[in-house]
């Protein structure tokens, strides 16, 4: 017994140091149970109720999923809407030309008439949760084969979320927690008529550009406006000239006070998608081969998009968008493999499973239960680390060749009709087709891609395994001598996939023009390596990735039973979340400390007018040589631009609102700190920074530099 109380103290010390403060991404229904005590002895003058109920308003009605990727926040009683300058890039992008780059110049629309619809854009409310559990998983059964059980919970989701949404004007979706040991309903209501209000040039919205991206410090001006429409019952509807601005339930007050040191902090928002409770096993997989592989494939693609981009103008503007999504990742899967390493992240996890498992022998039942789990772990994991890298090298490389990538969207139409179908029989197909073709030509660019297949090609070839290689290899190998520049150069000099009119020509009579596609280069390289991927590796990935996500909920179910001094919070999986914490810096390495806020002297420090991230434009600096900051300068009379707190966020939490103790709005997040990109999979709170807009920063670009004052009056500020 005795021993028992000394392994349970060990035990539990252990998991206290991986709860550390702040950790976490909490769930809004379950706050005044979980949370509400410990944000308000940190600062919180709210209650639970204030940030999420379904009987009044609150918090919650004033956040927004945006365009599916990212988080606004609604800050005027005429749906004006608040979120980061990269997430509304894609809708900036599509509003420029070389003779109107909104892009370089920003844009500001100085009434309602001139605001700019974004067809396709989207943004949602989240109504209310409920705890479907129970109703989910009424017919699962232990014995159930892992087929079986997602066929009735699949048949459960579909009936509960038809009888909720049955009737009314909302939707509903339901994703699992925990690995599948909870559900939760979220009914929502989606707006379609979504305008560009605003957005500071990119020397603002951008500034610091792919150098900065992930670091701190940071002097982004990272926003962007829109508004939502609505038709004239205050609902939802298709963009009208009719359309009226929606007025919503909640507005957030804009506060002028700023963010001091170990201030209280909340983020509000949707973060995408985090792996917490992962076994050593997978972050091995993940720091020394997973990250390592799609950083040297995206740095070589990013190497020649950007000598292109330099190279042409028009080049630039099509690869903007896609340049920085792709630059995003690449740069955080290289910090995290840096703070994985230095927080020893596999030792510490081993650490932790060594005291569970004794834990789970000092327990029969527990024992056999459990007792299998990390040897049926090691196994799955030796045969899923090969899987992996041929899916990332497919997935990263031969689809990241965009004609390539292309093609793949006919393979089902040209399969169905040399199999024996009319295209007249496909034309939901077909129409989706010619629906996509615009868009994909207009920003893309033959030669940059020609060389991108020609680097990608080679690197698979150097990187796997002749086993592991597409069928196309060994011809490219006899043919051109392994010459992958003479093959790429060959293959784009003939395909059709290159060619707006020629692929036009060809949708236009897909019974006769299929069989031009079939023998198409492009296609035959997009089939080849198709075919390898879906015989080889897609089953077996997906089975053994069952396997490991049965292990991991079993897992998960066996940490909340057997830990329960522990507080478990779930993954995100891009539903609405809570974080909180404190305004504070940090030491990113020996001998160096990051304060925690930044000043537009600083952003002038970094001026280069040789190099386009750092460049400042002359309004921006006339402003700060006159020390013209109006009411938005702090007691020191700086002009604060961004601050880091150490709030839990990870993507999707783009354009979240960052809130003080009063439920006021102080910031947008935007990003965190490339030694804290780790947090998706382990949280360290001596280095995990989330980095915010200040909102004053904000204000001032809006009043003073676009002139767009207007937009002010709108708002409720908090002087």
């Amino acid at each position: 017994m005795k021993k028992l109380s000394i392994l349970l103290l060990t035990f539990n010390l252990l998991v206290c140091n991986f709860s550390k403060a702040d950790e976490g991404m909490w769930l809004p229904l379950l706050l005044k149970s979980l949370n509400e005590a410990d944000m308000q002895s940190k600062g919180l003058k709210l209650t639970a109720e204030d940030i999420y109920s379904v009987n009044k308003s609150s918090l919650k009605d004033a956040v927004v999923h945006f365009g599916g990727g990212c988080t606004g926040e609604i800050i005027s009683d005429k749906g004006l809407l608040l979120t980061n300058h990269h997430c509304g890039y894609g809708q900036i992008q599509a509003h420029s030309t070389v003779a109107n780059d909104l892009l370089t110049n920003g844009f500001w629309a100085m009434n309602q008439s001139e605001e700019l619809p974004n067809p396709g854009l989207t943004v949602t409310f989240i109504v209310r949760m409920e705890d479907v559990t129970s109703k989910v998983l009424a017919s699962v059964s232990d014995g159930m084969s892992d087929g079986e059980r997602d066929k009735k919970i699949s048949e459960a989701i579909t009936a509960i979320t038809k009888e909720a949404t049955a009737g009314s004007k909302f939707g509903a979706f339901i994703r699992p927690f925990y690995y599948g040991n909870e559900y939760y309903m979220f009914l929502t209501e989606t707006f379609r008529d979504i305008r560009l209000v605003g957005a500071p040039p990119s020397s603002i919205g951008k500034f610091g550009g792919d150098t900065d991206n992930w670091m701190w410090p940071r002097h982004t001006g990272d926003f962007s406006m829109f508004r939502i429409y609505a038709n004239k019952n205050n609902e939802p509807a298709d963009y009208s000239k009719e359309n009226v601005p929606y007025k919503p339930k909640y507005v957030i007050p804009v506060s002028l006070k700023g963010a001091e040191q170990n201030d209280f902090t909340m983020v509000y928002g949707f973060p995408g998608r985090t792996t917490e409770y992962l076994s050593s096993f997978a972050v091995d997989m993940i720091m020394n081969e997973s990250d390592p592989a799609k950083v040297k494939i995206r740095e070589t693609r990013l190497r020649i998009l950007d000598e292109n981009m330099k190279a042409n103008d028009n080049v630039r503007i099509q690869y903007s968008a896609k340049y920085a999504s792709l630059a995003n990742y690449w740069k955080k899967w290289a910090g995290e493999i840096n703070g994985l390493k230095k927080l020893d992240a596999i030792n510490k996890k081993k650490a932790f499973e060594k005291e569970f498992l004794q834990k789970v022998s000092a327990d029969n039942s527990a024992k056999e239960k459990y007792g299998n789990l990390f040897s049926d772990f090691e196994k799955n994991y030796t045969q899923f680390r090969m899987l992996n890298k041929q899916r990332d090298y497919y997935s990263e490389a031969m689809l990241g060749i965009e004609a390539v990538n292309y093609a793949l969207t006919f393979n089902e139409t040209v399969d169905a009709i040399a199999g024996g179908k009319k295209a007249s029989d496909l034309a939901k197909n077909i129409d989706k087709l010619k629906a996509d073709l615009p868009a994909f030509f207009k920003d893309f660019d033959a030669a940059t891609d020609e060389r991108i297949c020609a680097a990608m090609l080679k690197m698979i070839s150097e990187d796997l395994d002749k086993s592991q290689q597409a069928d196309i290899f060994e011809e490219i190998s006899k043919k051109y001598k392994g010459d992958f520049s003479k093959y790429a150069k060959e293959v784009y000099s003939k395909t059709m996939f290159t060619s707006k009119e020629k692929m036009t020509q060809v949708l236009n009579d897909l019974d006769k023009s299929y069989k031009k596609i079939v023998k198409d280069p492009i296609y035959k390289l997009m089939r080849s390596g198709y075919l390898k991927y879906f015989n080889d590796v897609r089953s077996k990935y997906n089975d053994t990735d069952s396997r490991i996500m049965t292990l991991n909920r079993t897992y998960m179910k066996a940490m909340r039973e057997l830990v329960t001094s522990k507080k478990y919070y779930p993954d995100a999986n891009s539903t609405l979340r809570v974080a909180y914490g404190k305004v504070s810096g940090y030491n990113p390495k020996d001998g160096v400390f990051y304060n925690y806020y930044t000043t537009l002297n600083g952003l002038m420090e970094k001026e280069n007018p040789l190099v386009d991230e750092f460049i400042v434009s002359p309004k921006l600096k006339e402003l700060y040589q006159k020390k013209d900051y109006g009411q938005y300068a702090d007691k020191n009379g700086e002009l604060r631009v961004a601050f880091c707190a150490s709030n839990h966020t990870t993507g999707g939490n783009s354009g979240s609102p960052v809130f003080n103790g009063e439920g006021h709005l102080i910031g947008t997040n935007f990003d965190r700190n490339w030694e804290g990109t780790m947090s998706d999979i382990m949280y360290n709170p001596d280095q995990v920074r989330n980095i915010v807009l200040d909102v004053r920063y904000t204000l001032f670009v809006i009043d003073k530099y676009a002139g767009a004052g207007y937009l002010l009056n709108e708002m409720k500020i908090v002087k």
